[in-house]
């Protein structure tokens, strides 16, 4: 059986899951207590920021930890919007994002925020000038994700970064997809938000990351103790956040090796689908992702498909986000594709 869903989630690595044991049992102390115990813990909380500031190149005090980015969303958007109200009340996202974002989004637009949901053609893309367009005087905050989970399709996030620095208006960058499989880095990019999970890059779950540029202001949304400099209360869970940041050391090390890897698997699976007249690769015009691969098969239908292969591999009909909701999925809606319950995403790592 081999596990072609890796878009969904990951294995962990056997160096991660070795470094989070002894935080299990020997070193258990509360990272917030003021004695041996709670330093140690603190400690190796403040290396693991350290090692997952340097995967997307930003300032440690910058990172703030949460259960994954679920929580990263919501905390960033309607963190934000809370704390810069005066600066308007529109907010700009994408047809495409991940159901986490056009929750949060119609969500706010019951409170009485404005939201414009773009477009994007065949490919998946939006248009910038839709964006330039779209922009009002209340425009405060623009949402679009690097790389889609479904599609593997890569937004052209430096320029959409660098017309909301000439705007001044923030953008958040859901990045789940992106880390470790293809280069960010905030300041070549002009990113002020961005968030990633730690089960998506060989890491555990549970645990993920919101990037905050230091000078932006938002309200927590999960009020306590006062960790993570007030912005989101609770113990923390310190053998998770060991494991995300070693995680994003081990990805750090091995990117150009692991990225090369995946690129020729890639490869691989491209040939045989389409040399084998089994189905054909889409988005192969525009630049994608290397680990996820969307497959429109000739003769089957996905589940049908997926069925028939279920003893030689797994691999997914779309998001697993959604998997409980059957119907055509909204990224494959907004793209516009007729056949799409003769989709597969293959996802490979």
């Amino acid at each position: 059986m081999t596990y072609l869903d890796s878009a969904s989630t990951t294995k962990i690595d056997p160096r991660v899951l070795e470094v989070m044991q002894p935080y299990f049992s020997d070193y258990f102390g509360n990272a917030s207590s003021n004695h041996q115990f709670g330093r140690k813990s603190k400690d190796a909380i403040e290396n693991a920021r350290k090692q997952t500031a340097n995967i997307i190149n930003c300032e440690e005090k910058e990172i703030i930890f949460t259960s994954g980015s679920t929580e990263s969303i919501n905390l960033a958007i309607k963190g934000y919007v809370e704390s810069n109200i005066v600066k308007g009340n529109h907010i700009i996202t994408v047809k495409t994002e991940h159901k986490a974002v056009l929750s949060t989004c119609e969500y706010l637009e019951t409170k009485g925020f404005e939201v414009t949901y773009l477009d994007v053609d065949e490919n998946g893309l939006i248009s910038l000038d839709q964006l330039r367009n779209s922009v009002k005087d209340n425009t405060l905050l623009v949402v679009i994700m690097h790389v889609n989970n479904e599609t593997g399709v890569i937004q052209p996030i430096k320029k959409i970064g660098e017309f909301c620095r000439g705007m001044d208006i923030t953008f958040f960058c859901d990045a789940t997809q992106a880390v470790g499989k293809v280069t960010v880095d905030i300041e070549e990019d002009c990113v002020d938000m961005l968030c990633f999970s730690g089960h998506k890059l060989n890491g555990p779950k549970g645990i993920g990351v919101l990037y905050k540029r230091k000078d932006i202001e938002i309200t927590p949304i999960i009020h306590g103790g006062g960790q993570e400099n007030g912005l989101r209360g609770g113990t923390y869970n310190t053998p998770l956040i060991v494991g995300l940041g070693k995680a994003c050391e081990i990805v750090s090390q091995e990117f150009e090796e692991k990225n090369q890897k995946l690129t020729n698997r890639r490869k691989e699976v491209e040939v045989f689908y389409e040399d084998n007249n089994i189905g054909k690769v889409n988005f192969k015009n525009v630049e994608t992702a290397p680990h996820v691969i969307s497959i429109t098969l000739n003769n089957f239908e996905a589940e049908e498909y997926l069925m028939l292969k279920s003893k030689e591999f797994v691999a997914s009909t779309g998001s697993a986000c959604n998997s409980e909701i059957i119907e055509i999925s909204h990224v494959l809606k907004a793209i516009g594709i007729k056949k799409a319950k003769n989709i597969i995403r293959i996802s490979i790592e």
